[in-house]
């Protein structure tokens, strides 16, 4: 597998991460049937591609960046869907995060 390749999936495994844990809120405690098993089905697909993409990548910068994508991924969609707070000092969090990702796939 070239490292293109292993970086895309690692990137789809950061977004399924992201729907993973919208898809456990929405699951309600795992109370909400549908949604439980969509949860289930989110979390397989991430482990699968996150550990494809581990068989090129540096373990220590492909989980820093796959963390990083899911943690701001997850709090953008958490003020969207959920109407969750927002605030100077949160996004300015966000874009360090996004900034730590973007040197650690630079490095």
């Amino acid at each position: 597998m070239s490292q293109s390749l292993a970086w895309l999936m690692l990137v789809i495994a950061s977004a399924l991460d992201v729907g993973w844990a919208i898809s456990m809120k929405y699951a309600e405690g795992y109370t909400r049937l549908g949604w439980s098993l969509a949860s289930l089905v989110l979390l397989a697909a991430f482990v699968f591609l996150l550990g494809r993409a581990l068989k090129v990548l540096e373990v220590g910068v492909a989980y820093s960046v796959w963390t990083g994508i899911g943690a701001a991924g997850t709090f953008l969609m958490g003020v969207v869907l959920f109407g969750e707070a927002l605030s100077a000092m949160k996004l300015v969090g966000i874009v360090l995060v996004l900034t730590g990702i973007a040197a650690l796939k630079l490095a």
